[in-house]
């Protein structure tokens, strides 16, 4: 694991350390499996189709092929 510093307001952080008491975990790995979930739910997203200016239909089924032509258009 990599330690990190995170700068929190006193009132989340004492919320978050009942919270840890309340279910007999630290505070770390509350922390870690707010996280988990926080992610897990938001998912992630790849930035190329995240953006709906760039990208906003389902994805064609030739784009590993013709991705040049969809990002940048053709020159005709």
């Amino acid at each position: 694991m990599i330690r990190t510093t995170v700068m929190l307001p006193t009132d989340l952080k004492m919320r978050a350390e009942r919270a840890a008491l309340e279910r007999g975990v630290s505070f770390a790995e509350l922390l870690r499996s707010s996280l988990e979930l926080f992610l897990a739910r938001t998912g992630a997203k790849d930035s190329l189709f995240a953006d709906s200016e760039v990208f906003d239909r389902a994805t064609p089924p030739d784009l590993s092929q013709a991705h040049d032509e969809y990002l940048y258009g053709t020159d005709e």
